[in-house]
């Protein structure tokens, strides 16, 4: 049984806090009052999942979710029994616990976006209030359809991400591997046999650069763990901070050439989620405070909020994000001609279907050029310690 928290007065005035078992806080309420105590507040005690706290949950679980829940509201199933339906058969613990509170949420009287509030961490904001504007309009099923294509499509932009960026850094981690592998274990084995030759001054410069890299690896590596490891926890305290953030997202749009395609999708994703956000009625300036947090770019996102503002005192949204820099002119003016038009929602999600399409072919173009540019790396660094080992063996053979 639910546990819950509570705050009372006793008859004689003084404050008491417990915890009480209950189904609802109604009956929690209830049993406070049939003890005597009046009741200032209850909430639910909630209790930790396996791991220790309420995790994400995969995309692809939680657009099912989305839309199995959109199908049976649709076909006519109450509420109440299609949560219990969709927790009945989640494999997923951590999303089981969640139904499962947010079913008795509903079932003591909140609306489901007030029980989705209190897991933002799995459902998102976006989500949230897609289906606050839903349950507000009359329009549920449909907004968890959209939810749910929208998550979906971001679940799988996410992961072709990754898989485009698997083999470069395996390449990159490989090439420093192997190379850092030689240098130690390999390399100074042939001092000795170069020492002669380095004696009588026919050593090629060459092989002596190589031998003083090899050398200085060595004390590199060992002075490098410590300083990686005090390195990356200083790191992760300080893109915490503000100023962190700041730098960091700034420089993301600032690589050549890979900048450009993350600003492309975080534009995209702006787009989407405004788009989507708007066509289910939720208002335009809690939309674009919304969208602009789904960029995942702290520059972006307080341009979008200087935006909001602008939009706040009567602007239109195509002039402030023009004045911001940080959106192409071409993006621009079809915000101009989709607001003259009244067609704003409409054109945002054409515009950020467009911008991933571009944004794709300029990721495999990226991926591309920079496969053939580790492999001549990895060449150029294979030649070098061909040349600077074999050489001297060459002389020597000569001798």
């Amino acid at each position: 049984m639910p546990e819950y928290r509570y705050t009372a007065r006793n008859e004689l005035g003084s404050k008491i806090e417990g915890v009480i078992d209950a189904t609802t806080e109604t009956e929690a309420a209830a049993t406070l009052s049939a003890g005597g105590l009046f009741p200032l507040e209850i909430s639910p005690v909630l209790k930790q999942t396996t791991t220790g706290k309420i995790r994400r949950v995969n995309g692809q679980q939680l657009a099912a979710f989305y839309s199995q829940l959109a199908d049976l509201l649709h076909s006519g199933v109450p509420l109440l029994r299609s949560l219990k339906i969709l927790h009945d058969q989640t494999s997923n613990t951590n999303l089981k616990f969640v139904l499962d509170n947010i079913y008795r949420r509903v079932e003591a009287g909140e609306t489901l976006a007030e029980a989705m509030t209190r897991y933002q961490i799995v459902f998102g904001e976006m989500g949230v209030q897609m289906i606050r504007a839903g349950s507000e309009g009359g329009f549920l099923e449909e907004s968890l359809t959209h939810v749910a294509e929208y998550t979906e499509t971001q679940d799988d932009l996410k992961s072709r991400i990754i898989g485009a960026s698997v083999y470069p850094a395996l390449l990159a981690f490989f090439l420093v591997v192997v190379v850092s592998a030689i240098l130690v274990f390999i390399v100074p084995n042939f001092q000795l046999l170069f020492e002669d030759l380095r004696k009588r001054g026919e050593l090629p410069q060459i092989t002596e650069w190589l031998l003083f890299i090899s050398a200085q690896t060595k004390y590199f590596l060992i002075g490098f763990v410590p300083i990686l490891v005090v390195g990356s926890i200083w790191f992760r305290f300080w893109s915490r901070t503000e100023n962190g953030r700041q730098l960091i997202d700034r420089f993301k749009l600032q690589i050549p050439i890979v900048g450009k395609v993350y600003e492309g999708f975080a534009v995209a994703r702006f787009c989407r989620v405004l788009g989507t956000l708007l066509k289910n009625g939720v208002p335009i300036v809690k939309s674009l405070d919304i969208s602009g947090d789904a960029t995942g770019n702290r520059i972006l996102s307080d341009a979008i909020q200087r935006a909001a503002e602008n939009i706040s005192g009567g602007s239109r949204l195509a002039g402030p994000l023009a004045e911001s820099g940080c959106f192409p002119r071409s993006i621009v003016e079809m915000i101009s001609v989709a607001e003259e038009s009244n067609t704003l929602d409409s054109v945002l999600v054409d515009i950020s279907a467009s911008l991933e399409k571009r944004n794709w072919r300029s990721l495999d173009l990226a991926v591309r050029f920079i496969e053939p540019l580790m492999l001549m790396l990895l060449g150029g660094i294979v030649l070098f310690l061909v040349l600077a080992l074999m050489m001297p063996i060459f002389n020597m053979s000569n001798m």
